[in-house]
């Protein structure tokens, strides 16, 4: 396809899973530490596992949060998967300090009176919400792997990509803003359906990242 995309390594994130899913789509990905290493890139994946504020704290340590917000206000690809979605949003109530701002929202803790184990954790079918890049609404119902205890709740409802079932409510799957779009589950471990959601965004990418899906 001969795209470059960045991954941002900045200790958070499961690195070899996120290479290994754009590999097996014939796609390398190149990884981002520093500023210098966003030169060429025609696309930013942000990955992420563990907690908020320790997130914020390892990405700031980097010196690439300038950076991303910049890449933002010039309407660049962006990809977060997982706490990399949550990282996109104004704030978290799982710590004190603010995320990129991205994406107006916040982010909350899943509610405990559902009767549903926390962490969410397992195998769950999203809804489409609003089109996106990511997913086709031709497509068979997809089915993605979660691992989180904490879900985005956007500002705006046109932010809102896609949702899946907490107990008897709807919580926050998938976001697409401009040409930002996150995942909270993690398409890397998400069998056919995950590759396919990646592969998406690939083609969309490779048509040059038009504004509208």
């Amino acid at each position: 396809m001969g795209l470059t995309l960045g991954l941002i390594d900045y200790g958070m994130g499961n690195l070899h899973s996120v290479e290994t899913a754009f590999l097996r789509l014939s796609q390398p990905c190149q990884l981002v530490r520093s500023s210098a290493d966003l030169n060429n890139c025609d696309a930013l994946i942000l990955p992420g596992v563990g907690s908020f504020d320790p997130a914020m704290e390892n990405l700031g340590s980097t010196g690439l949060i300038p950076d991303l917000q910049d890449w933002a206000r010039h309407n660049k690809p962006l990809l977060g998967i997982c706490l990399g979605l949550q990282l996109l949003f104004e704030s978290s109530s799982e710590g004190q300090l603010d995320g990129l701002g991205l994406i107006p929202g916040h982010v909350e803790s899943l509610p405990e009176n559902q009767g549903e184990r926390i962490p969410h954790m397992g195998w769950a079918p999203l809804d489409l919400r609003h089109p996106s890049p990511l997913l086709r609404e031709q497509q068979p119902v997809p089915w993605m792997y979660f691992v989180h205890s904490y879900a985005a709740v956007p500002a705006r409802q046109d932010s809102l990509a896609a949702t899946t079932r907490f107990g008897d409510r709807d919580i926050t799957a998938m976001v697409w803003q401009n040409r930002i779009g996150a995942c909270q589950f993690h398409p890397e471990k998400s069998s056919d359906d995950g590759s396919a959601l990646l592969k998406n965004w690939l083609q969309w990418l490779d048509r040059g990242a038009p504004c509208e899906p």
